[in-house]
C-alpha cells in the first residue's frame, strides 16, 4: 500500500510539473490558475510584522484577517506572504524579519514596537535588497520605503473636539489626558493633534492631569488612572483616551470607585469600546477604516513586489531622516448614531461582537 502511494504520488507531481514546463493556462477542471494567470505575478514572498495583540486587539482580529483577503483578492496563494505577530518582543520581531528574509521576502511591512528596533529591522532587511513599508506605525529616523497608515494629527484632533463638544457650556471642565506610548510615533502624532486643538479651541477645559502610557497597556494605564483619581483635587469631568484599551480601562476603574461615566475618548473602535458607547460609558471613538488601510497596504506591496510602479500614494512624510512616499487614510469620530453606517458596515465588526451579555440591551432592535 504504501508504495503504491508512493508511486502515484511521484506520478502525480511529474504530471505537475510536465503541466508547468509546456505552459498550460488550464487546471484540472479547465478553468485558470488565478496566482498564475488572474492573480498578481510577485518575485519572492511578502511578510507582514504585526506588533503584538497587547495594545490593541485590532491586530489579530481586523489587520490580520484583512491582509489576508487583501492578499487571496490579489490572486496570491498562502505560500506567497506570511504574517507573524511579535506579541510585544522587539527581538522577536527582529528573528521574525530575518527569518521571512530567509524564506524568500521582498516585500515586508512593519508595525514596528520602537523606533530603535524598527530602524534597525529596516537596515537589516534593506541590505539584502528588501522593500520596507511602515504600516501604521512611521519609524522615526528609519529607512522606510514607503508608509501606509490613518492620518493620526487628524485623529487627535478630532478626539479634542470631541470632548470639547460633550464638555460644552462647562467651564473649568477638569480633563484628564492619558497619552500612548512615548515610543510609538503614532502616538506622538496624535497628541499633537489634541494639544493643538485643546490649546486653540479649548479655552475653558483645565488639563488636571497628563501621562503616558507605556506600550498602550492596559495594566499601566489603570494604575495611571487610578493615581490620577486618588490625586485630583476636583473631581474629572472628562478623560482623553489616546486608545480604546486605555479607555476601558479608565472606564473600569471608574466602575470599581462606583463614580458616574464621564466624556472618554478612545481609538481603534473595538468591540468593547462600542460597546461601552452603545451603554453610555464611552462618548466616543475615533476610526480608521481598517479594512482600507490593510487593503491599500497589501496592494502596494503587491505593486512592489510584481515590479509595477505604485499606485495610490498620497502625499510624503518626514521620518526625520528622508522624504517617505505615504498613504494616509482620512479618521472619522464614530458614536452612538453611526456604528452601524461605519464599523459594522466595513465588516471591521459585528454585531454578534458587541451584542453579547449585559451590553445586548444596549443594541438595536433591528440589527
Amino acid at each position: 500500500m504504501g508504495t503504491t502511494r508512493l508511486v502515484a504520488g511521484i506520478a502525480t507531481v511529474l504530471l505537475a510539473l510536465g503541466a508547468a514546463a509546456c505552459g498550460s493556462d488550464d487546471d484540472e477542471g479547465g478553468q485558470a490558475q488565478p496566482a498564475a494567470d488572474d492573480g498578481a505575478q510577485i518575485e519572492g514572498k511578502i511578510a507582514v510584522l504585526l506588533p503584538d495583540s497587547k495594545s490593541s486587539a485590532r491586530w489579530e482580529t481586523a489587520d490580520r484577517r484583512f491582509f489576508e483577503e487583501a492578499f487571496k483578492a490579489a490572486g496570491l496563494s498562502e505560500d506567497d506572504y506570511l504574517i507573524n505577530n511579535a506579541e510585544g518582543d522587539p527581538a522577536t520581531q527582529r528573528t521574525q524579519a530575518e527569518q521571512a528574509v530567509t524564506e524568500g521576502a521582498k516585500v515586508i511591512l512593519l508595525v514596528n514596537l520602537d523606533a530603535g528596533s524598527g530602524a534597525a529591522i529596516i537596515d537589516a532587511a534593506k541590505s539584502q535588497g528588501v522593500t520596507m513599508i511602515d504600516y501604521d506605525r512611521l519609524t522615526v529616523g528609519g529607512d522606510a520605503d514607503y508608509y501606509v497608515s490613518g492620518d493620526a494629527t487628524e485623529a487627535g484632533r478630532l478626539q479634542a473636539r470631541g470632548l470639547i463638544d460633550d464638555l460644552e457650556g462647562k467651564s473649568g471642565a477638569q480633563l484628564a489626558i492619558l497619552d500612548g506610548a512615548p515610543t510609538d510615533s503614532f502616538a506622538t502624532d496624535l497628541k499633537k493633534g489634541y494639544m493643538e486643538v485643546l490649546e486653540s479651541e479649548g479655552q475653558n477645559i483645565d488639563i488636571a492631569a497628563q501621562q503616558a502610557v507605556p506600550n498602550w497597556d492596559s495594566q499601566k494605564a489603570l494604575t495611571i488612572y487610578e493615581q490620577m483619581l486618588q490625586a485630583a483635587e476636583d473631581p474629572l469631568d472628562a478623560t482623553l483616551a489616546a486608545n480604546d484599551t486605555i479607555a476601558n480601562a479608565t472606564i473600569s476603574a471608574r466602575k470599581a470607585r462606583k463614580l458616574d461615566m464621564i466624556p472618554t475618548s478612545g481609538l481603534d473602535a473595538t468591540a468593547e469600546a462600542l460597546q461601552h458607547i452603545l451603554a453610555g460609558e464611552q462618548s466616543f471613538t475615533v476610526y480608521f477604516s481598517i479594512k482600507d488601510q490593510a487593503t491599500k497596504a497589501a496592494e502596494l506591496a503587491v505593486q512592489v513586489a510584481g515590479g509595477e510602479e505604485p499606485t495610490g500614494i498620497t502625499t510624503e512624510v518626514d521620518n526625520g531622516k528622508g522624504k517617505v512616499p505615504t498613504i494616509l487614510l482620512e479618521p472619522q469620530t464614530i458614536r452612538k448614531d453611526n456604528i452601524a453606517d461605519t464599523v459594522i458596515a466595513d465588516e471591521f465588526a459585528s454585531w454578534e461582537d458587541v451584542c453579547v451579555g449585559d451590553y445586548e440591551q444596549y443594541c438595536p432592535k433591528d440589527r
